[in-house]
């Protein structure tokens, strides 16, 4: 039975009907990592949405989302 390992950061973020939550997770090899979720309740049961985004990633998709909030904000 594998063990399975506490997130080494973990923050939860309402909005609305949803709810996204934030984790920084090591893989077996020590390889860090984001994880995203994004749950919410449809009909009878939770739907949950997940991506991953590993550390060699990470610098290009914060600038991305950099940007996209700047759009989003109107600058």
């Amino acid at each position: 039975m594998s063990e399975k390992k506490e997130a080494l950061f973990s923050k939860s973020v309402k909005a609305g009907a949803r709810t996204y939550f934030i984790d920084v997770k090591e893989t077996v090899k020590g390889n860090k990592y984001l994880s995203i979720c994004e749950s919410k309740r449809v009909e009878d049961k939770w739907e949950r949405k997940n991506i991953m985004i590993f550390d060699n990633a990470i610098p290009d998709v914060f600038q991305a989302l950099r940007e996209a909030g700047k759009v989003i904000k109107g600058e």
